[in-house]
């Protein structure tokens, strides 16, 4: 498959999110993202998502899908046709109007507890079953199409939805703050995903945390917990171990007191999902 084919093909918020890079603003046909080479807290780089390009107001420069890959890994644009190579074409152009349309054409149609058996296999496979009753079984309509999955809602009262197929948010990506009536250490643990969290309350084994809890669902949402993180004594991380878990990571270190990395307890696995799954 040639560069043209795979401009294409690939959607440009599929490989943004292949490195883990979420709208900060965004419509239903256009977003903001954060830049793709600096840190910043005001998102410059804007993707058209019907065009499948992006510009960054900071530097001028146009992007396509394959000088995207080029730019986060640093590689030539054969290594980067070989990277997009790997994407699913034959599901490709149904997921990318999924993505784009999510901000405003689904109808939640039921919330309720986790019943679905593909549902409860699906937290047996990530080991997190003890944990339903901390998230939903959502029932939504997509694109005139009918889905459901594991829901968690987040700050905004938007959805984040996973199954054992895709993984997308019902309407504004946004952190999830989660605060307890006890905290004697004044401590916060941070993750990357709810899946991390469900993890984590499963290692736990206490229907009481004695911590509060911040739950990304993207690094680049950090900017919005920034001001909170400085009202507490500790702060514990359960980031990826991964080159943009580790940028965010030394971020949170060079900001705040009292930082500990907790990832060398899954070292070798990419989150503590992962780890626990395979103990």
């Amino acid at each position: 498959m040639n560069c043209e084919e795979i401009k294409q093909k690939v959607g440009i918020r599929t490989v943004l999110e292949s490195f883990n890079l979420f709208p900060v603003k965004e419509n239903r046909k256009t977003a903001f993202y954060f830049a793709l080479d600096r840190e910043e807290k005001i998102p410059s780089l804007s993707v058209d998502f019907v065009k499948n390009k992006a510009f960054d107001f900071g530097t001028g420069k146009s992007y396509d899908v394959i000088s995207i890959v080029q730019q986060m890994n640093k590689c030539s644009v054969s290594d980067a046709l070989k990277y997009l190579s790997t994407f699913d074409f034959s599901s490709r152009n149904e997921f990318f109007d999924k993505e784009v349309k999510a901000q405003s054409d689904y109808k939640i149609l039921e919330i309720k507890e986790i019943e679905h058996y593909t549902l409860i296999q699906y937290l047996k496979s990530r080991k997190v079953f003890e944990q339903k009753h901390l998230v939903k079984e959502i029932h939504y309509e997509l694109n005139e199409k009918k889905y459901f999955g594991i829901g968690f809602q987040n700050n905004s009262g938007s959805f984040e939805i996973r199954n054992p197929y895709s993984k997308i948010c019902l309407g504004k990506k946004d952190i999830i703050f989660i605060q307890n009536e006890q905290n004697p250490n004044n401590e916060i643990v941070i993750f990357e995903r709810f899946f991390d969290y469900l993890t984590f309350r499963n290692l736990e084994n206490s229907p009481h945390s004695t911590c509060d809890f911040l739950i990304l669902n993207s690094t680049a949402m950090l900017f919005k917990a920034e001001e909170k993180l400085r009202e507490y004594d500790k702060i514990s991380l359960f980031l990826d171990n991964d080159d943009n878990g580790k940028s965010i990571k030394t971020k949170i270190q060079s900001q705040y007191q009292n930082v500990a990395d907790c990832s060398l307890i899954y070292h070798g696995f990419k989150d503590l999902n992962e780890w626990f799954c395979k103990r």
